[in-house]
Parts: structure tokens; sequence; C-alpha cells
């Protein structure tokens, strides 16, 4: 077999068999097939696509390509959760725990931030002592014991996504639908949970910026999922306003505290009730309204808060901090962005207002790039809200001050008014199943 004659099958618009995938994920992980070849069969797959059967077959030779997780010692129901990433979006730091707390198994392997969306590895790694690396066996006791360990993703995990999205970041090839699915899909297979729930972001600070694109991108993850033996569904969620309030790491640890005490921000305790509902109703097939009513009685009871700090505490984080978050250290500087008109706030560019935290410290450009877990925005303001002239719209914290008077510009510049009430932003949009 020739990587030669595999490129030219698919520039000719043929669909591939299982072994030329096989031994193209094969080929280019182990190095045997060069870049440039397989920058050449990434192109011809961005122009000319892949069937449901070819992207399924290339999820799972990614997925094998490393190490595959075994959760067959968890005793208990297991389920995981992805979200196609977002602005503010720590939903994950407050569904686990939640769905967790009602005994189901959650063995989550999260990624770093990159670019305009946050990490939840970044963001649990501003609690002093947590650990984010455990070895497998203290993985699986901790979620035996406790039913739940959060934890960045293992340096074997989908090997061959790491080679291939490094390539199509350079090679104009990101936005190509059977290579997105496979690269979500390689790692949420590869990570072993039986049930899995996506959270598929639209809007401005998404992937995805039309409802239509995001339906057929859920779509196609929840049919890999099942071709793969998986139990697995899709909720479509907002991503035209950041979520909650928060944006920034241990701003954000401390408002899915708010959360999990039954506190916080509303668009973010929605959110996360409905992800955590579903979640449960993947586990036991109960109904929906069945599983939302437990999820709230957590929050309301204090038992899902207890989770998150039984989670903290097994993975070495000081709980002093989510007892009391205040504790948590301040950036130096903040400055008060304030509003020079008068109206209703239309829209936000939600993507541009990440990417003002990446400013501010709170992100990273590349992936080498070290993180301020003190910087961030607060937002006192958000679409639909009705504001005056020189009313306070955001709070920014950094320790970098010479970026304060860029920051503040690009901030307003991410909004957009109006005289008349722009119509209802919908949180959640539709269930894929």
């Amino acid at each position: 077999m020739r990587m030669y004659d595999i490129i030219q099958r698919k520039r000719d618009k043929h669909q591939l068999t299982d072994e030329e995938i096989r031994y193209f994920v094969k080929g280019y992980t182990d190095g045997s097939i060069p870049d440039y070849q397989a920058a050449a069969l990434l192109m011809a797959i961005f122009l000319n696509g892949m069937t449901d059967h070819e992207t399924s077959v290339l999820t799972l030779a990614m997925a094998q390509s490393g190490d595959m997780i075994d959760l067959s010692a968890v005793n208990g129901i297991t389920v995981d959760k992805h979200s196609t990433g977002g602005v503010g979006d720590k939903t994950s730091l407050i569904v686990a725990p939640c769905v967790a707390s009602l005994g189901f198994k959650v063995a989550k392997m999260s990624g770093r931030g990159l670019g305009h969306t946050g990490g939840t590895v970044d963001k649990l790694e501003s609690i002093p002592g947590y650990r984010t690396s455990l070895d497998r066996q203290e993985f699986i006791d901790n979620v035996n014991r406790i039913g739940i360990a959060l934890v960045g993703q293992s340096g074997n995990l989908a090997p061959a996504d790491k080679k291939i999205y490094a390539l199509r970041d350079v090679t104009a090839t990101i936005d190509c639908l059977p290579l997105i699915v496979s690269s979500i899909m390689s790692k949420k297979i590869a990570a072993g949970s039986q049930n899995i729930l996506l959270d598929v972001k639209v809007g401005t600070g998404s992937f995805t910026p039309k409802l239509e694109d995001a339906v057929i991108l859920a779509q196609k993850m929840v049919d890999t999922g099942k071709l793969a033996g998986r139990n697995i569904a899709a909720l479509i969620t907002n991503m035209d306003v950041p979520l909650g309030n928060a944006i920034g790491n241990s701003m954000e640890i401390i408002e899915a505290c708010e959360i999990l005490k039954n506190k916080g921000p509303s668009d973010l305790r929605e959110v996360c009730v409905e992800l955590s509902a579903y979640m449960v109703s993947l586990c036991t097939q109960d109904s929906y309204e069945n599983c939302r009513r437990k999820v709230l009685q957590s929050l309301m009871d204090g038992s899902a808060f207890e989770k998150f700090r039984q989670l903290v505490s097994a993975q070495g984080g000081d709980v002093a901090f989510i007892d009391n978050t205040d504790k948590f250290k301040k950036a130096f500087y903040t400055h008060d962005v304030l509003s020079s008109h008068s109206g209703y706030i239309s829209s936000m560019d939600t993507a541009n207002i990440g990417r003002v935290s990446l400013m501010l410290g709170a992100g990273r450009e590349k992936k080498e790039d070290s993180i301020d877990f003190d910087a961030g925005i607060y937002i006192h303001a958000k679409t639909g809200d009705s504001i005056k002239k020189g009313q306070l719209l955001a709070t920014l914290y950094t320790n970098r001050k010479h970026v304060l008077p860029d920051a503040e510009n690009e901030y307003l510049s991410s909004l957009t008014f109006s005289e008349n009430l722009p119509p209802p932003q919908k949180l959640i949009y539709q269930i894929v199943k």
C-alpha cells in the first residue's frame, strides 16, 4: 500500500477503504508518512469530504493510536461530558460533581485552554496543590471511592489526533467536519466512558457560529459515537454571550463554587442543570424531568458542593480555598470599563472578549505559553441589558498594567448597542440523539 495512491483516490473523490485509513493513521503517528503527504491527504479530505463510515473508521483508528483507557475496574455506571469550547465555560467544574453526587462515576480527562477558549485543567490548577496528573491506579481508585476524578489528558491519549491537529492548524484544514468529528470523538472514545454527553456550542464565541452547522456537527459526532458502541447525545447551547459573569481561571473556580452553593448567575446555573440532567438521563433512561429534579436537589442540599470538596481534597488541592474563595489571590491591577453609550446591548462578540482575557494573561496563544491564574474579566452587563452612559460594563483584572488601555478598547469594540431591546437569548437550542 502506498500513501501516494491513497492521496490520489481521495483527490479523485473516491471513498477510502478501512485499511487505507488505518494505514494513514498508523504511518503518520509512527513517522513513516511525512508531513507533506499527510497534508496533501488532509487537503483532499477538506475539499472532498468523507462518508459517515470513513469518518467512523478514522475516529476509531485515531482513538486506538495510543492508550485506550480501560474503565472496567470502575464499579458503577461511567459517564463523561465534552464541550466544543467557549468563553466563561466552566460547566465541567459544576456538572461533574453534580452528577457524581447522584451516584454515577465521572472519570473525566480535560484539556488546556488555547486561543480564546478556556481549559478545565488550567482552571483546576489555579487551586493551590491540585494535581491534574494521576497515575492510572489512583485515577481509578478515586473514581471508585468518591465517584469522580478530573485530570489532564494522558500524554499518549489519541497521539494521532495531536499530530494531525497540529498539521491541520498550519495547513488551513481546521474547518473540516469529518476532521473535527474525528478529533473530538477519538479522545472521548479513548477516554473509556460508556455514556457521553456532548455540549456543542453555537454562536460568536464558538467554532460553529451558525445553528445549522452546530446541529450537523452534533449529529455527526453522535452517529460516530454510536458506531463505536457508546450511549451518546448532544446538547446545543448558546455561546453568543459569555457563560456566567467570570472569565479567567481562579475567577471561574470562584463562580463554579457559587453555583455549587446554589447561588451564582442564572444563565450558568441553568445550562449546568440541563447538562447534568441529560447526563443522568443517559445513564438511567429515566425521564429528563425526574433527572432535573434530582440535579436541583443536589444543588439545594449541598451534596454537589460536598462532592467538589471531596474531588479537590482527593487530588491534593487546598479545600480551604473552596470553602472560602476570598483566599484566592487577586490580580495586582483592576480597571473598570464604562459605557460611552446609552441604550441596550444588542450583541457581544464573545470570541473577541475571550481574546481580551488573553491580553490580560488569562489564556495562551501557543501551547507553551504560561498562564496568569489571577487575570480575567468580570462582566457586569450582557446582551439585552439596558445601559446608561458611564455605567459599569466590566472589570478587567491583570498583572500586566501596560495592556489595560488596549484591553479596554478591545472590550468596548466587542459590544454593539441599540435603541431597541434585542430578542431574548436562548440558552439551550435542542438535544440531538
